[in-house]
């Protein structure tokens, strides 16, 4: 196995278990016979300090982050490895009453670091596990993966999708489609999230299919929505508008500049029968700000993609959530809640705070925090590596 060998003061994030080893980090490179010289891309290595005490483990890859960790402990990584891992995620996810539950068969079970396999990602689908590689480690680790998963779930596991076409690096050594690894009898697009059934697009969808994440954050809208009028923006297929109106939402209008994702939520809200409570609009959320009247809703919903996938464009991200969140305040009705969210990752939950302040007082309206929120628990935050929390949201009401 390669050696990593790191600078002097270069190792302290890596002795406090963070995962990644960046490029700078590294002193040198030293294959088996102690000569000089680059590894695979894809490759295990092990990393030390200067000294050559052993650090840890993990995928080597061109790039800032050339190393990812998978262990701190001097641990063979091998099948035993990977099913152990993945047993661990599945008892979380059994202690969150997510994998024998009859009103929610969709999480996610792998979450790259917060469960100690970074580059990694793995959502279960009603009896389907889609995994998407973002490292070539990880696909090269692919067999390994799938034998773990089927030694965990036996055989309520019913099909496992790869796909990482568009998540391996653009210019690697790897080129491949999205496929399937494994198929079986039985297996179905239709999956449940607190009773509501959603079809899952995971060969052509966003992601993996569906932005699990907002789970939790969808059933608190719910418990506001009875009786109430919604305003979903930025829908895709829909979840926020599903348990709005299987809570009892009196009407909820969902927005999407995509006509495909306007499509897959018209979809599931007929499969749920709320076609007649629901009014759908293929355009882009500021127009429709501009063309509607807004203040007849009594819940408004900012979903939007990320703003910003890296620190250079940040500051743009920043004006985009200012500009759509006072577009919002500035035309609801006294009373009114907002829930309002991103998932740029370089927006941390502090200046995403601070940006939404600046949006209510560009509006002068009075405005209160009624719920901070975040992302739920089978998305874990690893507590040494801080770019595992993404999801960030506050819950507002106009006054």
């Amino acid at each position: 196995m390669f050696q990593v060998i790191l600078k002097s003061g270069k190792d302290a994030s890596v002795k406090r278990f963070h995962p990644w080893v960046f490029s700078g980090a590294i002193k040198k490179i030293k294959n088996e016979d102690g000569r000089e010289s680059d590894p695979q891309e894809g490759s295990l290595v092990k990393v030390t300090d200067n000294k050559g005490n052993y650090l840890g483990a993990g995928h080597y890859q061109n790039g800032s982050i050339m190393v990812r960790i998978l262990t701190f402990k001097e641990e063979e990584i091998n099948e035993s490895f990977w099913t152990g891992r993945i047993q661990e995620a599945y008892d979380l996810r059994a202690q969150l009453n997510l994998t024998d539950n009859e009103q929610t068969n969709i999480y996610r079970l792998i979450h790259a670091e917060g469960d100690g396999l970074p580059g990694l990602i793995i959502d279960y689908y009603a009896g389907t596990a889609v995994i998407q590689s973002h490292s070539i480690g990880m696909h090269y680790a692919k067999e390994n993966i799938v034998t773990a998963l089927k030694n965990v779930y036996g055989e309520s596991l019913k099909a496992i999708f790869d796909k990482s076409a568009d998540t391996l690096p653009k210019n690697g050594p790897v080129q491949i489609e999205d496929h399937y690894i494994y198929e079986s009898e039985g297996y179905s697009s239709i999956g449940l999230e607190h009773g509501c059934q959603f079809k899952i697009d995971w060969e052509q969808g966003q992601k993996t299919g569906f932005f699990i994440d907002q789970r939790e954050n969808r059933a608190l809208l719910g418990s506001y929505s009875k009786d109430k009028k919604v305003l979903n923006t930025f829908c895709y297929t829909g979840g926020f508008s599903l348990a709005a109106l299987n809570a009892g939402a009196t009407h909820v209008d969902s927005v999407d500049a995509s006509a495909r994702a306007i499509d897959l939520t018209d979809e599931n809200v007929a499969l749920n029968g709320f076609t007649d409570k629901h009014g759908s609009f293929a355009i882009d959320t500021f127009k429709f700000f501009e063309q509607n009247d807004a203040s007849k809703y009594d819940i408004v919903v900012l979903d939007p993609p990320a703003f910003a996938k890296h620190q250079n464009v940040k500051h743009n991200a920043v004006k985009g959530y200012k500009r759509l969140n006072a577009t919002a305040l500035q035309v609801m009705k006294p009373g009114a809640l907002l829930f309002t969210f991103s998932c740029s990752q370089v927006v941390d939950s502090k200046l995403f705070y601070n940006t939404i302040m600046a949006a209510a007082i560009q509006t002068g309206r009075k405005v209160r925090v009624l719920h901070q929120v975040t992302q739920p628990a089978d998305h874990p935050i690893n507590i040494y590596h801080a770019e595992s929390h993404y999801l960030k949201g506050l819950v507002l009401q106009v006054i």
